[in-house]
């Protein structure tokens, strides 16, 4: 990599941040107003002082972008399911970036009826989703939300499907939720303050008025929790879900009577975790009430809702989390997760008979699909492993006999999954604890510490990162790379005590225990700090953050996808989308313990004038989630402090938000981007 060009270096206006008696200067604050010119103008030379740096991979990274591409199948469809006498199909079109929604009315042989074609929706738009798709229960009208610039604000619309037209009905800047009641004339929605982004309110729509008539259901004035709304699987409830990170309450109110009010199912209870199923004349309660920390499975009467009538189905587990259910009319379907695996258990009411799916690896997922039918003895569930593609398999229940309905085909002709090899390992934190490791490789590797290994962890929000197939990943393991997902503390991996051990003043777990992780792939022979690459997005940004202040001599190179590093600074700023619904996972800094121990981490806060490896940092300009100047302020602060010659590149993708890219091939543009930082280190030029 030329070293002759000089990298931008931001001006320095210092601003004077204290609380508690602790003084922190932050030279770059200024950068936090994506308003001024003067802001823009860094950040495009950043990008301009990356493309040039790296425009001696731009073949290569259009070479690695078509080899990838080329192995997806661009005329690709999904299983189609069956709901209220349709079968709904999402389909892509080779070429084309965006997917067609579509449906057939009682048989696949019946005419297509496109819903959606969300190419034609986003011509002339440089980004674009569409959300909160819900068909009217008389399935002539599809109530339906578009971003056009990745801060997750929606307008929702309403399209009449047998003649194609969009009604007049336009409800702007709303969180894109939305749901029918069973009248076909009456929307359920959520919104969300329009400056901390933070879903607050539902509101009522009826057909045919405007969004100033829209009737206001409910606000949630608790600043922690998010609101949504949501129709039950029975098609009988609606239900109002009041969220926070340890907390939670439903209401409900019969689809049938939308202008009725609705009423608490259960009232909060700070700690008390609960979800809800109806069937029959009951409900079905997933909830960790009396200490259940793996969560356990409840039930009561639909005519009395509140705790104390709640009756036990499925005991707490130590050794067992339960992660979520399926409920079918002769059946009762568990997804659980055991020492880190998930295991997919089939009930039957009668009592006799239960059993688990079997599965072979150690290094696989598989959860439950769409199951929209009570009186059905299939499930639809999907496989996948990190060597086998994912499959999408309908399993009779009562017969035990599976049908695979689509296997991910990898174009090419190159891909034999016996080509490759899987393993879990388990590295020893600091503190004892056992912490697994997925790993795949191509076969044939020997363990001399010479391989280039990419390290990928998250570890927040009890979030588990399952080990999953990737037909892009095929372009590092053919080169020669090992790929690894630690399962570190902070996620839900190993149950849900391993979340807790990750979170709040335990954070720091996450960090060592990739740090450890790191430190075994080594010992292992898998690879050497030479070659050790570790990559985490969002809250895994943060990870990265940390880990390169901590101990930055174990790391080649990194990369930190939207990073959330200047955590005491934006957790103190209660306007800044998401910061009061993160109390309960990062601590309230108003508080003087919290606000120390973020300081302890708080990876910008805690750069210093030390070696750090070659960096990639992206962000998006419109992101709601980690705002931009989190990643600019870091890579500023970095490059005044670094002490060596290391690359470091902040790439601001100005069209994106959160998930960068919309289309399904720009978001392979920014991997080939990412892998060619990777490949360029270790002096692979194809």
């Amino acid at each position: 990599m030329s070293k002759k060009i000089q990298p931008p270096i931001a001006k320095i206006i210092p601003k004077k941040l204290e609380k508690f008696g602790d003084v922190r200067i932050d030279n770059y604050y200024w950068l936090n107003d994506r308003e001024n010119p003067e802001v823009i103008d860094y950040l495009n030379k950043e990008n301009a002082y990356y493309k040039k740096m790296t425009a001696h991979t731009k073949v290569f990274q259009k070479e690695l972008f078509e080899e990838m591409k080329s192995r997806i199948k661009e005329d690709d469809e999904s299983v189609p399911y069956l709901y209220n006498g349709y079968y709904y199909i999402t389909r892509f079109e080779k070429g084309k970036n965006y997917p067609i929604y579509s449906r057939k009315k009682e048989s696949l042989s019946a005419k297509e009826e496109i819903l959606f074609d969300c190419n034609k929706l986003a011509k002339g738009q440089s980004y674009f989703q569409l959300g909160g798709l819900s068909i009217s229960p008389d399935n002539k009208l599809a109530v339906f939300s578009t971003d056009v610039v990745g801060r997750r604000i929606y307008d929702i619309q309403i399209k009449n499907l047998e003649t194609g037209k969009i009604l007049s009905d336009k409800i702007e800047k709303v969180s894109g939720n939305a749901v029918w009641a069973n009248d076909n004339k009456t929307i359920f929605y959520s919104s969300q303050d329009e400056v901390t982004l933070r879903s607050d309110k539902i509101f009522k729509h009826k057909l045919g008025t405007t969004q100033a008539d829209d009737v206001l259901v409910y606000f949630e004035k608790d600043e922690t929790y998010n609101v949504e709304v949501a129709k039950s699987k029975s098609r009988k409830y609606l239900a109002i879900e009041s969220g926070s990170t340890l907390t939670t309450e439903y209401q409900i109110l019969e689809a049938d009577n939308p202008d009725g009010k609705f009423r608490v199912f259960q009232k909060r209870i700070r700690g008390l975790e609960y979800s809800i199923n109806h069937y029959g004349d009951s409900f079905y309660i997933m909830t960790n009430a009396e200490k259940a920390t793996n969560f356990k499975l409840m039930k009561t009467l639909e005519t009395a809702t509140s705790k104390e009538n709640w009756t036990e189905v499925i005991s707490h587990s130590d050794n067992v989390l339960l992660e979520d259910i399926e409920i079918f009319k002769d059946f009762l379907v568990l997804e659980e997760r055991t020492n880190g695996l998930n295991k997919i258990r089939i009930m039957p009411w009668s009592g006799e008979g239960e059993y688990y799916l079997p599965f072979d690896s150690e290094t696989y997922t598989a959860y439950t699909s769409t199951n929209v039918d009570f009186d059905t003895d299939i499930l639809r569930y999907s496989y996948q492993s990190m060597t086998t593609p994912s499959s999408v398999i309908d399993f009779n229940m009562r017969t035990k006999i599976k049908e695979i309905k689509k296997e991910q085909q990898v174009l090419g002709g190159k891909f034999d999954k016996n080509n490759y090899t899987e393993e879990r390992i388990w590295a020893t934190a600091k503190d004892g604890t056992k912490v697994p490791i997925s790993v795949v490789y191509r076969n044939g590797l020997e363990k001399n510490g010479k391989n280039p290994l990419l390290l990928y962890a998250y570890g927040s929000y009890g979030h588990s990162m399952d080990a999953t197939f990737s037909s892009t990943r095929l372009s590092l393991l053919d080169r020669g790379f090992v790929f690894a997902i630690a399962h570190i503390r902070g996620g839900e991996d190993l149950g849900r005590q391993w979340y807790e051990d990750g979170k709040l003043l335990k954070k720091k777990n996450t960090f060592t225990d990739f740090i450890d992780c790191s430190k075994f792939v080594i010992e292992q022979g898998y690879t050497s700090s030479e070659h050790l690459y570790a990559e985490g997005g969002s809250a895994g940004g943060l990870l990265m953050g940390a880990i390169v202040n901590m101990a930055p001599e174990l790391y080649h190179g990194i990369i930190a996808q939207v990073p959330f590093v200047d955590v005491i600074t934006t957790m103190l700023d209660e306007s800044i989308p998401l910061t009061t619904g993160e109390y309960d996972e990062w601590g309230n800094p108003n508080v003087k313990k919290y606000y120390k121990y973020m300081a302890s981490y708080s990876p910008y806060d805690n750069v210093k004038k030390q070696k750090y490896p070659n960096m990639y940092v992206s962000t998006g300009l419109h992101d709601s989630q980690v705002q931009y100047w989190e990643p600019a302020k870091w890579v500023a602060k970095l490059r005044s402090e670094k002490a060596d010659d290391s690359v470091l590149f902040l790439d601001t993708n100005m069209d994106a938000g959160h998930g960068g890219a919309s289309g399904r091939f720009e978001a392979i543009k920014e991997l080939a981007k990412e892998y060619c930082f990777l490949l360029d280190l270790e002096k692979i030029k194809k």
